[in-house]
């Protein structure tokens, strides 16, 4: 089968999109598919040229719409040599220019949303969510009226994009979402990230790693984080991620004004073996997200054997609570605080016992395998 992703971009800084049509399309080929990918890129971007997957860059695109002259006739002249067209994401322009080439061409297309109907945004930025309804009805609500299938990645959020916009028509489809197993020489990958920051050490690491913005709760973490902060010397907070907003300025300036601003380092944007060193270093893995479709960074810590300290906005809560791989809370300061107390509470065998689970979990809920497979069986039944 040859499929064909479409995205706006495939630079690593965009987050959980990207690496999920990474690592379901290296999946889908070790099994003997065929996976591209179109994006609004620049074509010379140095993360274009080391994406894992072929990637035709049909950019430089313009503004933040991502508006570019080159896709429609692109697909007009190779959408039919794919057996299946994926959209990953809604409102810039390649999903709108998708739409215009493929229903005039009577392609069949699939459609991820990846959170972006979840009305969160709705309620936190009405005035945005205005000009979406300026734009909704003659683009997005006719990208996903006329998909083959519009898939969400949980329950949770399939319900909730019902919410977004009282004009909506779309076929649902739930699939499995999930990521790669994680490396296993984690002493080694340990020793390389303490080599790196050695004054962590020692100390009793809660890892916050995830793109630096509003919707993920960094604020109210480290107001929580000054609220326990003194129970245990040992404790810090690793904040780390890409700053997508500049505010990470005053992030640090609100942790100093709570005294614990030797408490938290920031190391940026973490990849490959540091990423992964993070991860092992640290104890538990902490997103009080206001707002997650899925996150794959929350499956990734499952399966290094971290116990997930998660807000109720995290759509896979549910299926974490039920396994008592994490803790899971409101998405409030109060709420981070009860988490975070509770996790501080458990002796060394409860937070032993909620590890190991954190990696069964991991192993039948959320691998690269069930993802794969999820998606090509959605395929099948819903194409002609």
């Amino acid at each position: 089968m040859r499929i064909l992703h479409i995205i706006s971009s495939v630079n690593p800084h965009g987050g959980g999109p990207m690496e999920g049509v990474r690592q379901r399309g290296l999946k889908l080929v070790e099994m003997g598919h065929s996976v591209e990918v179109v994006s609004m890129d620049d074509a010379l971007a140095q993360y274009v040229a080391e994406y894992a997957l072929p990637v035709h860059a049909l950019g430089p695109s313009k503004g933040a719409y991502q508006y570019n002259p080159h896709l429609v006739p692109w697909l007009q002249a190779n959408a039919r040599s794919f057996d299946v067209i994926v959209i990953n994401g809604l409102w810039q322009y390649h999903s709108y220019g998708a739409w215009r080439a493929l229903q005039r061409m009577g392609v069949p297309y699939f459609v991820f949303t990846h959170g972006m109907m979840d009305p969160w945004f709705k309620r936190t930025y009405p005035l945005k969510h205005l000009k979406k309804w300026l734009y909704w009805p003659w683009a997005e609500y006719r990208v996903l009226r006329d998909a083959q299938a519009v898939l969400f990645t949980s329950e949770d959020e399939r319900l909730l994009a019902r919410q977004s916009f009282w004009l909506y028509s779309a076929r649902e489809a739930v699939v499995s979402y999930g990521t790669k197993t994680p490396p296993s020489d984690a002493d080694a990958l340990r020793e390389r990230f303490y080599t790196a920051y050695p004054h962590l050490r020692g100390k009793r690491v809660l890892l916050y790693l995830s793109r630096i913005q509003e919707k993920k709760g960094c604020d109210l973490l480290i107001a929580a984080f000054a609220k326990v902060a003194g129970q245990d010397p040992k404790l810090h907070l690793l904040m780390a991620g890409p700053d997508q907003t500049g505010w990470v300025a005053k992030l640090k300036a609100q942790a100093q004004a709570l005294g614990v601003a030797d408490r938290i380092t920031w190391p940026g944007m973490l990849q490959d073996d540091m990423k992964w060193g993070a991860f092992y270093v640290s104890e538990a893995f902490v997103l009080p997200s206001h707002q997650e479709n899925f996150g794959i960074v929350v499956a990734e810590a499952l399966g290094c054997g971290l116990p997930v300290l998660i807000s109720d906005k995290v759509n896979i809560w549910r299926e974490i609570e039920a396994d008592g791989a994490g803790i899971v809370n409101t998405d409030t300061v109060e709420g981070t605080v009860k988490t975070l107390q509770r996790w501080l509470a458990l002796d060394a065998p409860a937070r032993q016992k909620m590890a190991q689970q954190a990696r069964l979990t991991f192993a039948q809920r959320f691998t690269v395998e069930a993802m794969a497979q999820s998606l090509l069986e959605i395929i099948r039944k819903h194409t002609p």
